[in-house]
């Protein structure tokens, strides 16, 4: 591993790049806040595709094009006047410490909800409301596990996680009803309470609901082109197969797995 020294050297080497970048690059002096933005979200989800698969030398390519990313925002700051890479770090130095008083101070924890309900209670105290820090921008499942996770800092759970399984019944049974009416607005209306509750069990049982999703979307892609690739190795096309035909081969698919 590189020492303290080595890592500030190498940070003041990128700090120079960027510097050079943009007054001679045409691309990187274009760039602007907004510019960035579906760059840098783009980058987050490679990262988090990485991550998925376990490769350790994606994951690290992928943080160094979210760190040239944080180096390209702190110096289009530093142009404005308004911040740099020193007030940036700065300013999250300061957070971490106030954020975590049972390492930096007195407070003493037993676990990591501990700790959660600790950082929920502190950011209550600069002002902020409960679920002020759930970006708009995230995706709605990501969306619904954060305010979950947020209100049951405050309390708002339910006192045994089995509860909520009679939340996704009741919620699967409203659904149902609604379906037999033929209420677009409201079968919508219903569906959505009845994931927003299964998120919810997710949670409570420790279980990343968006991890798990996504698992079950590559699972199915790959079984999906194996059945593809089969038919077509018989001079066949899935168009010209029934479904029986095709769940024969799906099943031979899981082995695979």
């Amino acid at each position: 591993m590189n020492s303290m020294e080595e890592k500030l050297e190498v940070f003041r080497e990128l700090l120079e790049i960027m510097d050079r970048l943009r007054v001679e690059c045409p691309w990187d002096m274009k760039q602007t806040n907004e510019s960035l933005r579906n760059l840098t979200i783009e980058e987050t989800y490679e990262l988090a595709d990485a991550i998925l698969e376990g490769d350790q030398v994606e994951i690290k390519n992928e943080l160094g094009d979210l760190l040239l990313h944080i180096v390209f925002y702190a110096k289009l700051g530093s142009e404005t006047g308004d911040f740099d890479i020193a007030d940036i770090t700065r300013s999250l130095n300061e957070k971490l410490i106030y954020r975590h008083p049972h390492i930096f101070g007195d407070i003493e924890v037993e676990d990591e909800d501990d700790v959660k309900k600790n950082w929920e209670e502190l950011k209550l105290r600069e002002g902020r409301t409960v679920l002020q820090g759930v970006p708009r921008s995230l995706p709605a499942m990501i969306k619904a596990n954060r305010i979950q996770e947020k209100v049951k800092a405050v309390g708002f759970d339910w006192d045994e996680r089995d509860q909520v399984w009679d939340k996704v019944r009741e919620e699967l049974d409203e659904l149902s009803e609604e379906i037999k009416k033929e209420d677009q607005d409201r079968m919508e209306s219903e569906f959505g309470d009845l994931l927003f509750s299964v998120i919810n069990a997710a949670r409570l049982y420790g279980i990343d609901p968006e991890t798990a999703l996504e698992k079950t979307n590559l699972k199915f892609i790959k079984r999906f082109n194996y059945l593809e690739q089969n038919t077509l190795k018989k001079g066949r096309k899935l168009k010209d197969m029934n479904l029986d035909e095709m769940n024969g081969i799906w099943e031979q698919a899981k082995d695979h797995d």
